[in-house]
Order: structure tokens, then C-alpha cells, then sequence
């Protein structure tokens, strides 16, 4: 066993001790920061893929908690105010590259990945505008930094505000980048704010799709082109997952008494992939970010979620 495998086994045993003792996701983010930065270690290959595996295991275990019927509720209700946040922050997001002068791709990456679900939609979208390498690690880079200050940061300020569950839960999924930190923050404020949160992340999501059909549409040239970059893209189907379970759960009675256990099991699935995120920041990461891009992650999200407040609000009372 090599060193970096002995490591990658240590700090995956010790973050899955942390979750079985019953760890809160702020805690299991930490823990995995503090390992990740104190040891200056870069992260393994594999680590992603257990994070994405943690991850999208989570979201489909909540879906047996949910009602399908509520989520085609949400989605359907909140899709004026989807497409009103998303023009602003992709818009928003290519005026204030330019006026600071971050080049290429990265505006619009950053501004994608504001707009609908962090990572996974940067992912998308760069699969059919192929950006430069450096492009696509300083996008993601920023919005996982300003992922992991939104999962501590959101619930502290929900509370300062005295935000209603319902109405920090649609907050936090109209403003924080990842479906992790949305589903994170919710799970910190209540367990009413995690249903609402997840729910109207993941109808938040689906609109990966148009998004990265218009933007293939516009840079490609030609039909043949068009095809071609959209068969190479990397869409969240993990999605489908939830909206199965959701469905299963919703529509079969005998699977009720199951319905606790499996989102049980899906919350701490969630606590050990925040864990496993935190593990993932290392200092070359941090100082990969570079200044003006940070910034304009900084800004767009300031303003995104300064909008987005009272838009939940007014979702909540309708």
C-alpha cells in the first residue's frame, strides 16, 4: 500500500467514525478542512469519487421522504423565479467579469455554477464550451471555496434574521452554489428547512439542461457540432434517482414504515460527503483561486443572495 493510499484509507475510517457517532454536517465539514489544510497533503484521485458517490447516494436516499407531487409543486411554482434568478446571476456574472477584466470562460462558468447547482453545472456547461484547463480549476475552485463559507455562514445569518424553516430553505437553495451545501445548511437549520431546501434544490437543478442546450447552441457552429458536444456532456442523472425513490415512496403505501431509516441513512450519507468536500480544499487549491476571479465569485454571490431573500419570502406567502 503506498502512502497516499494509506492516507486515503486513515482519513475515510476516521470521517466514517465521525458520522456513525452522529457528527452535524458544520462539524464533519471542519474536521475535514482542518485535516485536509494541517496536513498539506494533496487530495487522492479517489477521494472524488467517494465524494461524488456520498453525495449522489444521499439525494436519492432523501427522495423517500419526499412527496413527488410536492416537488413537481415546487419546480412548477418557483419556475418564474428560477429563470429570473438564473438570467441575473449568468448576466451578472459576464458584466462583472468584463469590468474586472477575468478573461475566457471563467465568467460564465463561475456565473453557471452560481446560478443552478455549483460543480455539477460548471461540469456540464464545460463539456460542450471545453474551456481551458486553467479556466475550469479556478471556477470550480471559487465556488467551492464560497460553497463551503455558505454552509457555515447561511444558517447563522437565517437565524440572525429569524427566517422561518420554509423560508430559509428556499433561500439557501436559490443562493448557495452546491446541492452538498444546500442540502448541508438545511440539514444544520431543521429538518422542515432540509425538505423545503432539497425539494426546490433539485427542481433548481433540472435546469441544467436547457441552460446547457442554449449555451451548446450558441458556441457551436453547425447541426453536426451541436450533436457531438452534447453527447459528450456529464449530466447530474443521479437526479432521476431521487425522482425514483421519491416516486416509489410517494405511490406505495407498503414502503411508509421504511421511509425514516432510508433518509436516515441518506442525511448521514450527506454528513460524511461534506466531510469528504472538506478533505478536498488543499492549499494549493486556495491559492489557485487567484483574486480577481474570487472576487467576482464574491460579488455575484452577494448579490444573488441579497435577491434571492426576498423572493423566498414572497414564494412562502403566496
Amino acid at each position: 500500500m503506498t502512502a497516499r493510499s494509506a492516507y486515503l484509507a486513515v482519513v475515510v475510517s476516521a470521517g466514517v467514525a465521525l458520522v456513525a457517532l452522529g457528527a452535524p454536517s458544520w462539524l464533519a465539514l471542519v474536521a475535514g478542512l482542518s485535516i485536509a489544510l494541517l496536513s498539506g497533503q494533496r487530495p487522492p484521485a479517489q477521494l472524488k469519487r467517494l465524494t461524488t458517490i456520498a453525495l449522489q447516494l444521499g439525494v436519492v436516499a432523501l427522495g423517500a421522504g419526499m412527496n413527488l407531487v410536492a416537488v413537481w409543486k415546487v419546480g412548477s411554482s418557483g419556475a418564474v423565479i428560477t429563470a429570473m434568478t438564473l438570467s441575473v446571476a449568468i448576466g451578472l456574472a459576464i458584466v462583472l467579469g468584463r469590468a474586472l477584466l477575468v478573461r475566457g470562460d471563467t465568467p460564465l462558468l463561475i456565473g453557471v455554477g452560481t446560478a443552478i447547482c455549483g460543480g455539477s453545472a460548471i461540469a456540464a456547461v464545460a463539456s460542450v464550451i471545453r474551456p481551458k484547463e486553467h479556466e475550469l480549476s479556478v471556477s470550480l475552485a471559487v465556488v467551492f471555496v464560497l460553497n463551503a463559507v455558505g454552509l457555515i455562514v447561511f444558517p447563522v445569518i437565517g437565524h440572525a434574521l429569524g427566517l422561518s424553516q420554509p423560508v430559509f430553505g428556499r433561500w439557501a437553495a436559490l443562493a448557495i452554489h452546491d446541492t452538498s451545501s444546500v442540502v448541508g445548511a438545511g440539514l444544520a437549520y431543521g429538518p422542515v428547512a432540509l425538505s423545503v431546501a432539497t425539494t426546490t434544490k433539485l427542481a433548481r437543478a433540472l435546469w441544467i439542461v436547457p441552460i446547457t442546450i442554449g449555451i451548446a447552441v450558441a458556441r457551436a457552429g453547425g447541426g453536426d457540432r451541436r450533436l457531438a458536444r452534447l453527447r459528450g456532456v456529464r449530466w447530474p442523472w443521479f437526479i432521476l434517482g431521487f425522482v425514483g425513490v421519491a416516486a416509489a415512496f410517494t405511490w406505495i403505501p407498503a414502503l411508509a414504515p421504511a421511509s425514516h431509516v432510508v433518509v436516515m441513512v441518506g442525511q448521514r450519507a450527506l454528513v460524511l460527503a461534506l466531510y469528504l468536500i472538506g478533505l478536498s480544499l488543499s492549499r494549493e487549491a486556495i491559492a489557485k483561486v487567484g483574486a480577481r476571479p474570487l472576487l467576482l465569485g464574491v460579488l455575484l454571490w452577494v448579490v444573488v443572495a441579497a435577491i434571492s431573500l426576498p423572493l423566498a419570502a414572497w414564494q412562502g406567502g403566496r
